[in-house]
């Protein structure tokens, strides 16, 4: 029985080893085939196949590098302002009553045009003033004249002669201010000598442009130092920008700017610095003055905010549009094409180094490793981001 038994485990042992022995060899076999599956694959594992009719409905773009200038910038804000002689702050010389406001806010205006009427009774106190005094001239410059005779005939005392002269010239430099504060006032002493007297003065504007501001009513009491109204020409605007401290000795005459209108529209404007401040301010920066270009085809509005770009140096690179580049992992990729077929397109995925980024192009910095290269500029991003 014993025997038996020891046979029994040695024919059991002699199963078990044939049965590992079997399941090994058909597991490299398996191996050997998937090896040899992998060896007689295409090498496209690490490429991206576009068929020409793909290629066509996505609208896609082949290109290769561009030579593209890429500027030194110095950023900037600002607004669309005008010269101070282009500004008219309307003002009354002497207080009174607004009797006639006939203008608006966006109205235009001739230099000249009546701006408003303002009604007062001391003006009438003014031109009678003027009367008095011009009618006592022809008295006190004979008595003057009288006693500068008497005087030279030692007929009256030099006390007299002194007295009528002083009399003659103080009415003299009376009268003169009188008709000169007349004149301001925009009243006519012609008609005033001859009797004709009013209580109500006219302002014209002093230059041409549009009402930016009005700031009364009829009946309004204004006085010398009151704001009436504002006028500003828009025939000639500039840019006033800030620019910080730091780059200051970046900034010299004559350099380009190209400035932008956020709130209004996504178009680029030119312009270039005219004038460089010579003090900072508060807020650590400069005030920059900048000539548009084309001026006359502009349709700006005084105030507007402006994002500008200073270019103070310019180098060129080579470049690819920001289309055909994409970013994964903080890492940018492009799409190499490698191999063009009668149904399709190979493309590979290449990092790509750049430099910098303007006007809508990558600046290379590896482009001497890919002169000769093509690359898939316009639908990378979704090839890339569903691969």
């Amino acid at each position: 029985l014993i025997k038996k038994v020891k046979m029994q485990r040695i024919i059991y042992k002699t199963i078990l080893l044939s049965a590992l022995f079997i399941s090994a060899s058909c597991g490299d076999t398996a191996k050997k085939n998937v090896s040899s599956e992998n060896q007689d694959k295409p090498t496209t594992n690490n490429r991206i196949y576009i068929s020409k009719a793909q290629f066509e409905n996505s609208n896609m773009v082949i290109g290769a590098l561009e030579e593209k200038s890429f500027p030194t910038i110095v950023k900037a804000n600002g607004m669309i302002d005008a010269p101070p002689e282009n500004k008219a702050v309307i003002n009354a010389l002497l207080g009174g009553y607004i009797k006639t406001t006939p203008l608006l806010t966006g109205d235009n205006v001739k230099k000249g045009q009546l701006l408003v009427t303002i009604e007062n009774p001391e003006f009438v106190s003014m031109q009678q003033q003027y009367l008095e005094v011009k009618e006592q001239l022809t008295y006190l410059k004979s008595e003057y004249e009288r006693q500068k005779i008497m005087v030279a005939e030692n007929i009256t005392s030099q006390k007299n002669y002194l007295k009528a002269e002083s009399d003659y010239h103080t009415s003299i430099a009376t009268y003169n201010g009188l008709r000169k504060q007349l004149q301001l006032l925009n009243i006519s002493t012609t008609q005033v000598e001859k009797g004709n007297i009013t209580s109500v003065i006219s302002i014209y504007s002093p230059i041409s442009g549009s009402i930016t501001k009005v700031n009364v009513s009829r009946g309004t009491y204004v006085s010398p130092a009151s704001s009436i109204m504002e006028i500003i020409d828009n025939d000639h605007i500039h840019l006033e920008l800030s620019v910080f401290e730091k780059d200051v000795l970046q900034l010299k005459k004559g350099q380009k700017i190209n400035f932008s209108i956020p709130e209004a529209s996504s178009d680029t404007y030119e312009a270039e610095v005219h004038l460089i401040g010579t003090a900072i301010e508060e807020n650590r920066t400069i005030k920059v003055h900048g000539h548009l270009k084309n001026e006359s085809e502009s349709n700006f509005l005084i105030g507007m905010f402006v994002e500008a770009d200073i270019i103070t140096n310019a180098t060129v690179s080579k470049a690819l549009p920001e289309t055909a580049l994409v970013e994964l992992d903080n890492v940018l990729y492009g799409l190499q094409l490698d191999e063009e077929t009668k149904d399709g397109y190979y493309f590979s995925e290449q990092e790509i180094k750049v430099e910098n980024n303007y006007g809508g192009f990558w600046a290379i910095a590896n482009s001497q490793s890919l002169q000769n290269s093509k690359y898939l500029t316009v639908g990378a991003f979704n090839l890339l981001n569903n691969e």
